[in-house]
């Protein structure tokens, strides 16, 4: 028997237009150094409105830079090996549609800016027809892990990504850094566990915004996201939520028990 979540799921699937599985992709935009993974959209990865999750958004865009570097051989065991990491300083994710359960898709990645020590790259998402559904932009940071501190990319840290010989994305772009507001409440703690960490044993990126996003209400429409990290959280760390409430926007900072803050998360969500 299936339950109301089930039945609206499956709902979804049997009106899913046949063109889902017997489609050619049309993408408007071809760019020298875009990177692109086609993928559908499994039922583990969305919510109870059977549409990608927030943090499913999120994963895909950081799988598909992943992706990128580990094809080009720049990937991780290159950088444990050159004891260098990229870590990941800001987010800003504009959501146009959130694709459903079934549904094609193909993400899709470039980086188009290395300036000091920084980097900068753009994502997109889009259906079957090309059709824009998320666009983001991130920026990065080089950290050499031996000496414990950010560094300035040199040529053999970028080489394959042919940086400077792609345009920005079209879209409005944001600060990096997010204010933080003086009034707040305070959500349930969470206590990091080892289903939140990744490969360098610290929090993953996207969990930080899964945590701000499970703070808020279920039936918020998210529209937008943007996220500044500010310092890693591992094993056995407490994230304690302080929540803003504004007209259309929410902020999420995520904190220690003695003020830390790890990362301030700002969601944009529907009139």
């Amino acid at each position: 028997m299936l339950n109301e979540a089930g039945r609206f799921c499956q709902n979804y699937l049997d009106n899913i237009p046949e063109i889902l599985y017997n489609y050619t992709w049309i993408l408007p935009e071809k760019r020298d150094n875009m990177y692109s993974f086609h993928a559908r959209v499994r039922y583990s990865e969305v919510g109870g409105d059977c549409r990608l999750s927030i943090p499913g958004i999120v994963n895909y865009l950081q799988d598909c830079s992943t992706f990128q570097s580990e094809d080009l051989k720049m990937g991780i065991e290159y950088l444990e090996q050159s004891r260098r990491a990229w870590w990941l300083s800001s987010w800003q994710i504009v959501i146009e549609r959130c694709p459903q359960l079934g549904e094609e898709i193909v993400v899709s990645t470039w980086p188009y800016d290395f300036k000091g020590m920084y980097g900068y790259r753009n994502f997109t998402i889009r259906d079957s027809q090309g059709v824009c559904l998320v666009k983001a932009n991130s920026v990065w940071f080089l950290f050499d892990t031996a000496a414990g501190r950010p560094v300035k990319v040199e040529e053999r840290d970028i080489r394959g990504y042919q940086a400077g010989k792609e345009e920005k994305l079209d879209m409005e772009y944001a600060p990096r850094r997010i204010g933080l507001p003086e009034v707040y409440q305070t959500g349930r703690a969470v206590e990091v566990v080892r289903h939140h960490l990744d490969t360098n044993h610290h929090v993953n990126n996207a969990q930080y915004v899964a945590i701000a996003r499970e703070a808020l209400p279920e039936e918020l429409r998210i529209r937008e996201i943007r996220a500044e990290y500010k310092k890693a959280a591992v094993l056995g760390d407490v994230l304690i939520p302080r929540i803003s409430r504004e007209e259309n926007a929410c902020t999420v900072v995520l904190c220690s028990r003695e003020d830390t803050i790890y990362a301030v998360v700002w969601m944009k969500t529907a009139e």
